[in-house]
């Protein structure tokens, strides 16, 4: 189906005329004045509607059905003259228009693929249309579809681990800032602004870290929930950091705001995270009682959550004489399906734990 990016009254009548309707009958369609739509067939492409008049356009076409998408396409195919100016603004249907619900198609699949951490099948996918097209042939449609396979993509290398270089996690998400930037759409530059902050945490960065997730935190760009998980980071990284009570107080707000959007699965997580900062401030029975919380709240659906949850677990039960067995076993259990799932990230963090535990002197606070 054909697709308007920027209209004017040429493409406009183009409408009116496939939509088969007199002046008068389209203006009442789309809600507007006979004189405005009068005015856009008498100027054609040097007259553009408003921004909010755009949109009703936008609806207009997109409700459309296939045949007078047909009759669109060829109306603006016809006048030649008028089409050499506008062709950049409309993608015509056709093989190019099919390809693009495919990818998009694809893409979903490759979201339902990263959440199972089938990291094989949601490369496969990536790589069919990132190795098909290049970012200069595309329009604005192909190029938002391309800057979201990057980002995912950027999401799969975080998930292996492959946190900084040429193939990693950081190249592929500052790619698709730089396209989602093109396009200007500020909410995706935002969230690619979070994923990278998440990769300076990632490669022990700590406080620039928390700068980046304090600013984003208060950041509209962002949904309420990407604001709250910013929070949550702050504390995250400030956690490993050594500022444990601080840390606690900011990750407890960011708990607050889950509870307010009614966003539970965060908020089990945010439970994790409070325990492993009680952990670090030598408060077991706190951190004992946050991590109960996560494991009796939480969904363990992938395998990902279930290593985290379980490294958190096993980190605290590791923290203290009594249940120091206990711990090695689930840290262990941690161990094999993260290996299994080349959670690579993961295993190195659970091979960290275990290494600190084992010194001269046993296990140390953090």
């Amino acid at each position: 189906m054909a697709t308007v990016h920027h209209w004017t009254g040429l493409e406009a009548k183009a409408l009116r005329l496939a939509l088969r309707l007199s002046v008068r009958a389209f203006a009442q369609d789309l809600g507007l004045a006979v004189a405005t739509v009068s005015k856009w067939e008498s100027k054609l492409a040097a007259t553009e509607p408003r921004p909010d008049t755009q949109a009703i356009l936008d609806t207009a076409l997109g409700r459309a059905d296939a045949a007078v998408h047909l009759r669109f396409e060829t109306l603006l195919s016809e006048t030649i003259s008028a089409v050499q100016s506008a062709g950049r603004r409309v993608t015509a249907s056709g093989p190019r228009a099919w390809e693009y619900e495919s990818w998009a198609d694809d893409l979903d699949r490759v979201v339902v693929a990263l959440s199972r951490q089938n990291f094989t099948f949601a490369d496969s996918l990536l790589a069919r249309w990132l190795g098909r097209f290049k970012a200069p042939e595309l329009d604005d449609k192909g190029l938002y579809l391309f800057a979201r396979s990057t980002a995912l993509l950027g999401d799969l290398k975080r998930d292996q681990g492959v946190v900084l270089g040429p193939l990693s996690a950081q190249h592929s998400y500052a790619g698709a800032r730089s396209v989602f930037t093109q396009l200007d759409i500020p909410r995706r530059v935002a969230q690619l602004d979070l994923s990278l902050a998440v990769v300076t945490e990632m490669s022990g960065k700590l406080e620039i870290a928390a700068h980046h997730y304090e600013t984003l935190a208060v950041d509209d760009r962002l949904s309420r929930r990407d604001r709250a998980r910013a929070r949550l980071w702050v504390g995250t990284a400030l956690s490993k950091d050594g500022n444990h009570d601080y840390a606690t107080r900011v990750m407890q707000a960011a708990t607050r705001d889950f509870e307010d959007l009614q966003e539970p699965d965060d908020w089990s997580v945010a439970h994790q995270k409070l325990a492993l900062a009680a952990r670090g401030a030598g408060d077991l029975t706190q951190a004992l009682y946050f991590i109960d919380i996560a494991r009796n709240s939480g969904t363990t659906e992938s395998p990902m959550q279930r290593v985290r949850l379980d490294t958190a677990h096993g980190h605290i039960l590791l923290s203290d004489a009594a249940t120091r067995d206990d711990g090695h076993l689930v840290l262990d259990q941690a161990a094999r399906t993260a290996a299994q799932y080349g959670l690579v990230h993961q295993l190195r963090s659970i091979e960290g734990i275990k290494a600190m535990s084992e010194g001269p002197t046993g296990p140390r606070q953090r």
